[in-house]
């Protein structure tokens, strides 16, 4: 029976949970701004009309970006998982990965610093491109054999 890397599964759990929390910010947010009166509850039927209040337009945007760059993030830590690629360096470039979209969304949803917040999202694309290369260097190395 083949021995399958079960530790990836530890950073995508991270990730999910970091979406979770968002999730539930974002909640937070437009309870609070419809609740104060704000924002009008029909506002959210089609997200037309009147102006959202800043923490409402950011812990959104923040939940929506979490299903962009990182859906190649799962991807990679499975198609990783299952060539296998082993190793630390996959390893600890998920959790850097993890790490950094943390920095991410605590800078977007909090001072939102623009400059600081684009470099960040630059390292955690160096970060899930570095991925790719091991994904892609496993990938050649399994049909250099085959």
């Amino acid at each position: 029976m083949p021995v399958v890397n079960t530790h990836l599964v530890y950073p995508m759990c991270a990730m999910f949970a970091l979406s979770v929390v968002v999730l539930a910010k974002m909640f937070m947010a437009r309870y609070s701004a419809v609740k104060s009166g704000q924002m009008k509850l029909g506002y959210f039927k089609t997200f037309t009309g009147a102006a959202c209040t800043e923490d409402v337009v950011k812990t959104g945007r923040q939940f929506t970006n979490l299903f962009e760059a990182p859906v190649l993030f799962y991807i990679a830590c499975l198609i990783a998982m299952i060539l296998p690629v082993e190793g630390f360096t996959f390893l600890v470039l998920a959790w850097v990965y993890v790490a950094v979209r943390i920095v991410h969304a605590y800078i977007h949803m909090g001072a939102n610093k623009v400059m600081i917040r684009m470099r960040v999202y630059g390292v955690s694309w160096l970060v899930l491109i570095a991925m790719w290369i091991l994904i892609f260097a496993k990938a050649l190395a399994i049909s250099a054999i085959a």
